[in-house]
C-alpha cells in the first residue's frame, strides 16, 4: 500500500520560532543562576515589538531586555528592512512569581507533577536518527538555508524561512521523495529564476539527493516573491510550531508547548522522557515504530496512565513491552529530571530545528543506554 506523509520545518528566523529561542534563553538564564528556577515564559512579536511575559520564581536575576535584543542580533534581524532592528524595537516585559496553587503541588517531598496533562513520545526505525523521514529532512533543510545564509553561500537569503517534504510510503518504507516546498525570505533585489536555481542546487539537492527521482516536483516561493519577512510580515507566539518540535504530524501530540518551560513542567520533562522511552524500545528491536503515550495530574507524582502502541511491528505483544518500560524507567518528575539531567542550560539549542532527532551530546533524551536492558 503506496500513501504519502508531510512534515514542515521552519528556519530560526521564522517569528514563532524567534518567540522560541527567546523565551528558552530567558530560561538558560535563570538556570544558570538558580537550577532550581521555576519558569514559564512566553513571548509575543509584531512589527517592532516584542512582549514578554510569564510566572518566575528564581533566585536569579535576568536582564530580559539585553536577552532579546541579543537573540534578535544572533538571528540576524538587525534592521527593519530586514524584519526587526534588535537595537530599537520596542519591548514590553511583565513577569511576575508562580502561583502558590501550582507551586505546593511541585515544591514536595516528593514533586508532583507540575501540571495534568498527556505526553507523547515517538520513534521509528525508518532512518539514523530512529525518526520519521519526513520531518528530518524538513529540518535539514530548514538548518541548510540558514547555513547558506551565514556563510553567504547566498548572500540574498534572509532570515525567515520554511521547508516542507513529502514522502512516498510503499508498505510503511519510505521510498522516495515526491514534492519539496521551500519559501525563503530573500532580499529585493533577486530575481525569481536566481532564488529557484540557487535553493534547488545548494539547498535541496546537498540534503535529499538520495530520495530525489526524476518525479519529484519542486515548490520554491511559491508566491513569487518574499522580502517582507520575520515579525514584520507576521507576527509570532512562543508554543505555535508544537508539530514542527516533534514529529512532523506522524505520531500523536497531547497539545503542551516547550519553550519557556522549566523541566517541573511535565509537558516538556515527560515528552523528552517519553521519546527516551520509545527511541531505547526500537532501538532495542523490540518494535519497527514505537509510541508512548504518558499522562498526569498536577501534584502527583506517578504517572496515571502508560500507553504503548507499536503499530502492530512489535516483537512482543505491547503489554509486555509497556511491562518492561514500569520496570527500566521511572516516570516520576523528579526521577526523570534526575535521569535527564534537565536542570542544566541547555534548553536554546532545542528551539530550533526540532527537540527530538539531533545528535547533540547535551539531549540526553536521545541516548539509547537503555536498549540492552530491554532486549
Amino acid at each position: 500500500m503506496k500513501r504519502l506523509l508531510t512534515s514542515e520545518s521552519v528556519t530560526e528566523g521564522h517569528p514563532d520560532k524567534v518567540c522560541d529561542q527567546i523565551a528558552d534563553t530567558i530560561l538558560d538564564e535563570y538556570l544558570k543562576q538558580d537550577n532550581n528556577s521555576r519558569v514559564a515564559i512566553e513571548c509575543l512579536t509584531t512589527t517592532d515589538l516584542m512582549v514578554v511575559v510569564g510566572e518566575v520564581t528564581s533566585n536569579g536575576e535576568v536582564a530580559v531586555e539585553k536577552i532579546v535584543r541579543n537573540v534578535l542580533r544572533d538571528i540576524g534581524y538587525t534592521s527593519k528592512d530586514i524584519g526587526i532592528d534588535c537595537n530599537n524595537c520596542k519591548i514590553i516585559t511583565s513577569i511576575h512569581e508562580q502561583s502558590p496553587d501550582i507551586a505546593r503541588g511541585v515544591v514536595q517531598e516528593e514533586q508532583g507533577a507540575g501540571d495534568q496533562g498527556l505526553m507523547f513520545g515517538y520513534a521509528t526505525n525508518e532512518t539514523r536518527e530512529l525518526m520519521p523521514l519526513p520531518i528530518t529532512l524538513a529540518h535539514k533543510l530548514t538548518m541548510r538555508l540558514s547555513e547558506v545564509r551565514k556563510k553567504k553561500i547566498l548572500d540574498w537569503v534572509r532570515p525567515d524561512g520554511k521547508s516542507q517534504v513529502t514522502v512516498e510510503y510503499d508498505n510503511g518504507k519510505p521510498k522516495s521523495v515526491t514534492s519539496i516546498v521551500i519559501s525563503t525570505q530573500h532580499a529585493p533585489d533577486v530575481d525569481y529564476d536566481t532564488i529557484k536555481e540557487h535553493i534547488i542546487k545548494d539547498v535541496i539537492e546537498p540534503i535529499c539527493s538520495d530520495y530525489i527521482t526524476a518525479d519529484t516536483k519542486y515548490y520554491i516561493n511559491p508566491t513569487g516573491r518574499f522580502v517582507i519577512g520575520g515579525p514584520a510580515g507576521d507576527s509570532g507566539l512562543t508554543g505555535r510550531k508544537i508539530i514542527v518540535d516533534t514529529y512532523g504530524g506522524i505520531g500523536s501530540h497531547g497539545g503542551g508547548a516547550f519553550s519557556g518551560k522549566d523541566p517541573s513542567k511535565v509537558d516538556r520533562s515527560a515528552s523528552y522522557m517519553a521519546r527516551y522511552v520509545a527511541k531505547n524500545v526500537v532501538a532495542a528491536e523490540l518494535a519497527e515504530k514505537c509510541e508512548l503515550q504518558v499522562a498526569y495530574a498536577i501534584g502527583v507524582a506517578e504517572p496515571i496512565s502508560l500507553t504503548v502502541n507499536t503499530f502492530n511491528t512489535g516483537r512482543i505483544p505491547d503489554e509486555e513491552i509497556e511491562d518492561l518500560i514500569s520496570k527500566n524507567f521511572d516516570l516520576r518528575p523528579a526521577s526523570i529530571i534526575n535521569a535527564l539531567k534537565l536542570k542544566r542550560p541547555i534548553y536554546r539549542k532545542t528551539s530550533v530545528y526540532g527537540h527530538f532527532g539531533r545528535n547533540e551530546p547535551e539531549f540526553t533524551w536521545e541516548y539509547t543506554d537503555k536498549a540492552s536492558m530491554l532486549r
